[in-house]
């Protein structure tokens, strides 16, 4: 084998091992479990929110589904600039390092946008509902993902 055929074979390799990576990496520290759910369930189910509420909350969560749905949507853009400048620097070079700074970026404001939404929701509730509540969020941030 030619030194040009073994050089873009291990590019190659390269550039498949670090989109594994990055694919690998965004399924072994995802939650096994999504906590929104189990906090809308403690809403819905547990809580007993009266009409008020209940449409209130609705006004919510569709407000902040949307947000999070463009969020979510700017993530995989910034994972598809990231894949390319993977393949073009085949290394962690300046595009690289700009693509995740720019994916945790968006990933941070998703944080921060999720916590406003807690805070707003847990905002509707009575205070021994408000103490339900917190209980689940906190079950819901220490617990170990299975």
């Amino acid at each position: 084998m030619t030194n040009v055929r073994q050089t873009a074979l291990v590019v190659a390799l390269v550039f498949v091992a670090a989109i594994a990576g990055v694919v690998l990496g965004r399924q072994a520290l995802a939650p096994k479990h999504h906590a929104g759910s189990e906090l809308h369930a403690v809403l819905h189910d547990q809580l007993s929110l009266d009409a008020d509420q209940e449409r209130r909350l609705h006004e919510l969560e569709q407000s902040f589904a949307i947000r999070r749905r463009a969020l979510e949507q700017e993530m995989r853009a910034e994972n598809a600039r990231l894949a390319a400048a993977i393949a073009a620097e085949h290394g962690n070079g300046p595009r690289v390092a700009a693509a995740v700074d720019a994916s945790h970026r968006t990933m941070g404001t998703l944080q921060k946008e999720t916590l406003a939404h807690i805070f707003a929701m847990r905002a509707l509730l009575r205070p021994e509902q408000a103490a339900r509540f917190d209980a689940a969020v906190t079950k819901a941030l220490t617990e170990d993902a299975r």
